[in-house]
């Protein structure tokens, strides 16, 4: 697998870029083998690195005074993760991110990304639109959290994301959809059932 290859594919879905961008774009990242319940981010630590994931699958999570956990976001292949409050103000991260498979990744660092952006408007349009569709996600995230019943919460992720699902712990679904596991269990079983 060319991890590289991979991400210069990636790249010309925004923009159009020759093969020296490419190659200019793609050596300032770094392939990195993670496995399963690794984590590439950790609280009180910065997150100087952005992380694409050529093959595998992760979580953000944040751990409450009492000791619970809250799925922030996931990643699967072709994805991007990291603690982005960290990332972007070089401060002490606030979240986890853990891999939730043996997992491949390029990672940028926080000054070498800097570099790109100034080097050639191209780049900074790249991180321009991933921060954008970013927001975008997150945004459309939070008004079904606040607006939506939890079954149409569920319905909504699976009618765009089933094959995420697939690949993840219901413990981490429910959490990302704010609900326990047992009431997604009965959500999924209630499903089920109608379709019998």
């Amino acid at each position: 697998m060319n991890s590289k290859k991979i991400l210069s594919q990636y790249i010309q879905n925004f923009v159009e870029v020759n093969e020296e961008e490419v190659d200019q774009f793609t050596s300032c990242f770094e392939e990195v083998s993670i496995k399963k319940r690794q984590f590439i981010v950790q609280p009180n630590f910065i997150a100087h690195h952005m992380y694409y994931v050529v093959k595998g699958a992760f979580r953000a999570y944040v751990v409450t005074e009492e000791g619970n956990d809250h799925t922030t976001s996931f990643a699967i292949d072709d994805w991007w993760i990291t603690d982005y409050n960290s990332f972007i103000y070089q401060q002490p991260a606030s979240s986890f991110v853990m891999a939730l498979e043996d997992s491949i990744i390029l990672r940028v660092h926080f000054e070498k990304q800097k570099e790109l952006k100034e080097t050639n408007h191209k780049f900074e349009t790249i991180f321009r639109i991933m921060a954008e569709r970013g927001l975008a996600f997150s945004q459309r995230r939070i008004t079904s959290n606040l607006t939506l019943p939890a079954e149409r919460r569920y319905d909504q992720f699976m009618s765009k994301y089933a094959h995420v699902a697939q690949r993840l712990p219901q413990y981490a679904l429910a959490s990302f959809l704010g609900m326990t596991p047992e009431f997604l269990s009965k959500v999924k079983n209630d499903k089920l059932r109608k379709k019998s």
